[in-house]
C-alpha cells in the first residue's frame, strides 16, 4: 500500500488535555477548551496534535490506568465534543495522534475486575497470572525507588498478577490472541472516529512475552505483534502512523522498525540523553556518535527528535560520568531528580539562559527526523517541584494574566497554576508574548516555520562537517537540488570556526536566519563567528551576474509540496 509520508516534515505538539484549557470552569481541562485554542495551534504551525490519554481512568497515573478503551473521561467532556475537535482541527489542516496506552490496564477495568474474580473466569488469560511469586519479582521496576515489585498477590484467587508498573496497572497478556484482536479494535475505533495516528505506549512492554509456565524466565520479545497492527492500521486508515516509545539500544532499533514494516516513528531516546550531556559539558563528539548509531532507517521511517516530554528526563543510557555531568548541571538537588535516572524539570528553568534554550531547541529542529514540543515550551514554562515526581512539569498552560492563567475560572485547578517566582503566570503568558516581538514564543513560531521551510533534514541525507572544535556541531543536509548546513557552537564563549564544504568551496552561504551571509575565503574555506550558544542556518548559495546571491532549490520544495 502507498502511503503518505507526512510525517516526514511535519510539527508534532504534545499536550495534556486536562492542562490545556478548561472551557467549563471545573478545574480540568476539556475537549471545548481545546477547540477553543485551535486557532493558537494553527498560527504557530503545528501540523499534529498529540493528546495524552483521555480515555475514562481512575486518573491515578496521569491517564495512563484506563478503564475504559472505548469512550472519553467525563472530565473532559463527552464522545460528541471529540469528534467536533476532530472536525475543526482537520479544518485547519492538523492531524491528530492519541495514545494507545495498551500495556496495561486500570485494576478498575471490567475485564480485571473479572479476571480477578476466580481462575477460570472468561478474562483470565488476559493478564498475567502466577501461582507463586516469581524470584524476579523485584527486579524489572519502571519507577525504583517509588514501585517496589512487579508481581502482586491477589487476595481473591491467592494468586499473582504481573504488572511492569503501578500494582494498580495490571499487564495485558498481549500472547492472547483474544487480546490483540480487541488491540486492533481499539485501533479500529479510534480511527473511525478521524484520529491519525497513535503514540504507542510502552513499546518494549508490550511485545514482551513472560513465560506463563515458568514466570522467572527472562520474556521473549515478539517483535512480529509491531507488523500486525500496522497492517491492521494501514488497511483501515493508509495514512495513519504508528509513533513508538522505546528507549532502547541503537542496535535494537531496526527491530521496531521491521524494515518499515513495524512503526512508523520512534522516539530517539539515544540522541536525546546525549544531546543533553553535550549542553550539559559543552562536548558534541559523544552526541555526534549518538546521531551516527541511529543513521540507519527504512526509507519510510523516521525519528521522532525531542527535549522534554511528559516524563522526566530520562538519563539512564548515558554511563555514570555523562549522567553526573548532567546533573551537575541540569539536576543537581535531589529533588529535581527522579528514579535514579532522570530530571523531572521543565526546559528554561532547568537550563536557566535564553541563549542556551535558544540553542537546544535549534539544535532539535536541526537533527534528522520529526520535531516533537511540548506544550507550554513554546513560551518557556516553568516547572513545580512541590508537586510529586513527574506531576512537576505537568502544571496548566499560561495563557494570559488573568487569575489562573487563563486556564481556568475555578477555584481549584486539577494542579496548582504557577503563580510565584520568576516564570509564574504574570510574568509567563502567551497574551504578554504576543504582544513581545523578542518573547519566546515569537522565536519559537518564527524556527518552527523555518524547521516547515526545510524538507531537507525530514527527506534528505546528511553528514557531520568537520568543525575542527569538540564545542561545534556542523552538518549538510542533501535532497534533490538543495543543501542545508546547520552550525551549532555549545560553549559559553564566542567561537570562530573554518568550514569546508565540498558543494561550497566557490560559493556563498546564504543565512536563513538573518543578513549575515558568508563567502568563502581564498582556500575555499567558510569562516564563521559564533557567539556563544550560537546557532547558523544556511543553504548554499551562487552567484549570479548581478553579484547577488541567490538560494536554489525553490522550485524542487515547490515541486515536494
Amino acid at each position: 500500500m502507498i502511503q503518505d509520508l507526512w510525517y516526514k516534515n511535519a510539527i508534532i505538539y504534545s499536550l495534556d488535555l486536562e492542562t490545556f484549557m478548561d472551557a467549563n470552569g471545573d478545574g480540568t481541562g476539556d475537549f471545548e477548551g481545546l477547540t477553543r485554542r485551535l486557532d493558537y495551534l494553527e498560527n504557530l504551525g503545528v501540523d499534529a496534535i498529540w493528546l495524552a490519554p483521555f480515555q475514562p481512568s481512575p486518573n491515578r497515573d496521569n491517564g495512563y490506568d484506563i478503564s475504559d478503551y472505548y469512550g472519553v473521561d467525563p472530565r473532559h467532556g463527552s464522545s460528541g465534543d471529540f469528534v467536533e475537535f476532530i472536525h475543526l482541527a482537520k479544518k485547519r489542516g492538523m492531524k491528530v495522534l492519541i495514545d494507545l496506552v495498551v500495556n496495561h490496564t486500570s485494576d478498575k477495568h471490567p475485564w480485571f475486575k473479572d479476571s480477578r474474580s476466580s481462575t477460570d473466569s472468561r478474562h483470565r488469560q488476559w493478564y498475567i497470572w502466577s501461582k507463586k511469586r516469581p524470584a524476579t519479582a523485584d527486579e524489572g521496576m519502571v519507577f525504583p525507588g517509588v514501585q517496589e515489585t512487579t508481581w502482586t498477590r491477589d487476595a481473591k484467587t491467592g494468586e499473582y498478577y504481573f504488572h511492569r508498573f503501578f500494582d494498580f496497572q495490571p499487564d495485558l497478556n498481549i500472547a492472547n490472541p483474544e487480546v490483540r484482536a480487541e488491540i486492533q479494535r481499539i485501533i479500529g475505533f479510534w480511527l473511525e472516529l478521524g484520529v491519525d495516528g497513535f503514540r504507542v505506549d510502552a513499546v518494549p512492554f508490550i511485545i514482551e512475552q513472560p513465560d506463563l509456565e515458568n514466570p522467572d524466565q527472562k520474556p521473549k520479545m515478539k517483535f512480529e505483534y509491531l507488523e500486525d497492527f500496522r497492517n491492521f492500521l494501514q488497511w483501515r486508515s493508509g495514512d495513519a502512523i504508528l509513533l513508538g516509545e522505546a528507549n532502547v539500544l541503537p542496535k535494537e532499533t531496526a527491530k521496531y522498525f521491521r524494515d518499515g514494516r513495524g512503526i512508523h516513528l520512534m522516539f530517539n531516546f539515544w540522541v536525546n540523553q546525549h544531546l543533553f550531556h553535550a549542553l550539559a559539558s559543552e562536548d558534541v563528539r559523544p552526541l555526534i556518535k549518538a546521531l551516527e548509531a541511529t543513521r540507519d532507517l527504512p526509507p519510510t521511517a523516521q525519528w521522532a527528535q525531542f527535549l522534554r516530554n511528559h516524563d522526566e528526563l530520562d538519563l539512564g543510557r548515558l554511563n555514570d560520568k555523562q549522567r553526573e555531568a548532567t546533573f551537575a548541571r541540569f539536576g543537581p538537588d535531589p529533588e529535581m531528580q527522579l528514579y535514579d535516572r532522570g530530571i523531572r524539570r521543565r526546559l528554561a528553568p532547568m537550563i536557566g539562559n535564553r541563549a542556551q534554550l535558544e540553542l537546544a531547541y535549534s539544535v532539535m529542529f536541526s537533527l534528522p527526523g520529526t520535531p516533537v514540543i511540548r506544550y507550554g515550551d513554546e513560551i518557556g514554562m516553568g516547572d513545580d517541584l512541590d508537586l510529586d515526581q513527574r506531576e512537576a512539569v505537568r502544571t496548566p498552560m499560561q495563557w494570559d494574566e488573568t487569575p489562573n492563567g487563563g486556564f481556568s475560572t475555578a477555584r481549584r485547578t486539577v494542579h496548582p497554576v504557577i503563580d510565584d517566582g520568576p516564570f509564574a503566570f504574570e510574568h509567563v503568558n502567551v497574551a504578554r508574548q504576543r504582544r513581545d516581538e523578542t518573547s519566546m514564543l515569537q522565536w519559537s513560531a518564527k524556527m518552527i516555520r523555518l524547521r516547515k521551510e526545510s524538507p531537507e533534514i525530514g527527506w534528505g541525507t546528511w553528514k557531520i562537517i568537520d568543525s575542527g572544535s569538540p564545542s561545534v556541531l556542523a552538518m549538510q543536509y542533501e535532497w534533490r537540488e538543495d543543501s542545508l548546513v546547520l552550525v551549532h557552537n555549545f560553549a559559553g564563549e564566542p567561537l570562530q570556526v573554518a568550514l569546508t564544504i565540498d558543494r561550497a568551496r566557490d560559493k556563498p552561504l546564504v543565512d536563513l536566519r538573518v543578513q549575515a551571509d558568508s563567502q568563502p575565503d581564498e582556500r575555499g574555506r567558510h569562516v564563521l563567528a559564533l557567539d556563544a550558544y550560537g546557532y547558523r542556518w544556511f543553504r548554499i548559495g551562487r552567484a549570479v551576474p548581478d553579484g547577488k546571491i541567490k538560494e536554489p532549490g525553490k522550485r524542487g520544495a515547490k515541486k515536494h509540496r
